[in-house]
C-alpha cells in the first residue's frame, strides 16, 4: 500500500509539471456581439412586455479553459499568503481548498474549493480578471457551431441535462466535455463559475422595475413569464450566484480568467 501511494504521489508530479509547463495559460478571442439580456424583461399587469435594449459586449480574450488543480497549485508557490492554512479567515470560509492535498486528485480538473477573492488573486498575477456576468454569459451562449445558440433547445436542453444530473466531487480534465466555436472549454458540463460581478443586483433602470426584476429572477411563476422562458438554466444560474458569498468555497465552483 505503500508503494502504491508513493507511485501515485510521483506520477501525479509528473502529471502537474507537465502540464504546467506543456499548457501555459491559454486565450482565445471572444469578438464583440451584442446580448440579449433576457432577465432584465419587466412585466406589468395589463402592459405589454417591457424588453430591455441589447447589451454591448466588447470584445476581449478568455482563458480556453477552467483554471486547473495544477495550475493554481503553481500560483500557491509564488503566493503562499493563499495556501490553505496562510489564507486570511476574512477572505476564505472552513472549506477553502479542502481537497488540495489529496494524492489522488486529479491535476488537470479545475480548480474548485477555491472563494472569489483567491479567484480575483490568482487573475490578477497574471494582469487579468474574472470575466463579469454579461460576458460569462455571452460566452456561455455559443455552442459548438453557434454564436448565439439561445433559442437553440437542444443546446439548453443538454445544459439542463447536466443540472439534474447527479455529480461526484472527481472532477474530469478541463479539457473534457465540449469547446465552443470560440475554442472555450467547458462554459457548461463541468463546474459552475466565479464571475467579477456575482453579488450585483441585475438592475438597469428605475427602482420601481426591481420589483418586477426580483420575481422574475427568483419567482417560478416570473422566470415561467420570462421574454426566454426556454432559457430556464440561465435563470438557474442567477438563482445559484445568489447564494454565494465572497468567501463561499464549493466542490463544483471554479473559475477562468479573462482580459
Amino acid at each position: 500500500m505503500d508503494l502504491l501511494k508513493w507511485l501515485l504521489i510521483v506520477l501525479n508530479t509528473l502529471i502537474s509539471y507537465h502540464f504546467i509547463h506543456a499548457e501555459e495559460i491559454k486565450l482565445v478571442k471572444v469578438p464583440s456581439g451584442v446580448l440579449q439580456p433576457f432577465w432584465l424583461t419587466t412585466f406589468v399587469q395589463g402592459s405589454p412586455k417591457k424588453k430591455a435594449p441589447d447589451i454591448k459586449i466588447v470584445s476581449f480574450q478568455a482563458m480556453r479553459t477552467q483554471v486547473s488543480v495544477a495550475q493554481f497549485k503553481k500560483f500557491l508557490e509564488t503566493h503562499p499568503e493563499w495556501r490553505k492554512d496562510q489564507a486570511a479567515r476574512l477572505f476564505v470560509d472552513n472549506s477553502y481548498l479542502r481537497n488540495i492535498d489529496d494524492t489522488e486528485i486529479n491535476q488537470e480538473a479545475p480548480i474548485t474549493w477555491v472563494s472569489w477573492f483567491a479567484a480575483r488573486e490568482y487573475c490578477k498575477s497574471f494582469n487579468m480578471r474574472l470575466p463579469t456576468t454579461n460576458e460569462w454569459e455571452y460566452m456561455a451562449q455559443a455552442s459548438e457551431v453557434k454564436r448565439n445558440a439561445s433559442k437553440d433547445q437542444k443546446f439548453l436542453d443538454r445544459i439542463l441535462t447536466w443540472y439534474g444530473q447527479p455529480q461526484t466531487e472527481h472532477l474530469a480534465s478541463v479539457y473534457s466535455g465540449y469547446k465552443n466555436i470560440y475554442g472555450i472549454w467547458n462554459l457548461h458540463g463541468l463546474v459552475w463559475e466565479w464571475v467579477e460581478d456575482f453579488n450585483s443586483s441585475f438592475v438597469t433602470g428605475e427602482s420601481r422595475a426591481d420589483t418586477s426584476l426580483n420575481k422574475n429572477l427568483f419567482c417560478g411563476a416570473g422566470a415561467l413569464n420570462s421574454a426566454d422562458h426556454e432559457n430556464y438554466a440561465a435563470f438557474m444560474r442567477f438563482a445559484f450566484r445568489s447564494s454565494l458569498k465572497g468567501k463561499t468555497a464549493i466542490w463544483n465552483l471554479g473559475f477562468r480568467c479573462v482580459k
